[in-house]
């Protein structure tokens, strides 16, 4: 197999298991704000907290990261197939990695920071939301740029 492809594969592997571990540490953001407290069977004792954001915040955040590390994964799986008409699968990789983290920032600053859903950049918006926004955008751009490219390097390779 070739050494740029295992490269990228285990670059996707180990940032989709970090990514889903980021993932799995923020569902216990959301435990303890669905508990109103802090606390961990068979630990004992609690911390009286009410954990900041909302219900629908804490769901986003903690499935970004697992929807993000499991893309990585599957990434990672069907890469070989990608390497026979895509000539530089190690950026793409990259560029994917950089997308699952920049996502997960962004989404997990919305529970924990007042008015941080990176919506919309205005000159009213605290720097939180800035900061998400800016981390969406980053993302979302270079999302559309690498399946802009499977797409059409896919349809233009030979049979």
């Amino acid at each position: 197999m070739n050494s740029e492809l295992q490269k990228a594969q285990r670059l996707l592997l180990g940032h989709g298991a970090l990514v889903l571990l980021a993932g799995f540490i923020i569902g216990f953001g959301f435990l303890f704000f669905l508990l109103g407290e802090i606390s961990l069977w068979p630990i004992p004792g609690a911390i009286e907290y009410q954990m900041p954001g909302t219900y629908d915040a804490w769901r986003m955040a903690h499935l970004e990261g697992i929807a993000n590390g499991m893309l990585l994964w599957v990434l990672a799986a069907i890469l070989p197939a990608l390497h026979s008409f895509v000539g530089k699968v190690y950026r793409l990789a990259v560029g994917m990695v950089i997308v699952a983290w920049t996502i997960v920032a962004a989404s997990v600053l919305d529970p924990i920071f007042p008015a941080a859903r990176g919506l919309a950049f205005t000159p009213e918006s605290s720097l939180a939301n800035d900061v998400a926004f800016f981390l969406f955008y980053i993302g979302i751009v270079l999302a559309f740029a690498v399946v802009i490219t499977v797409a059409v390097k896919s349809f233009k390779a030979p049979n």
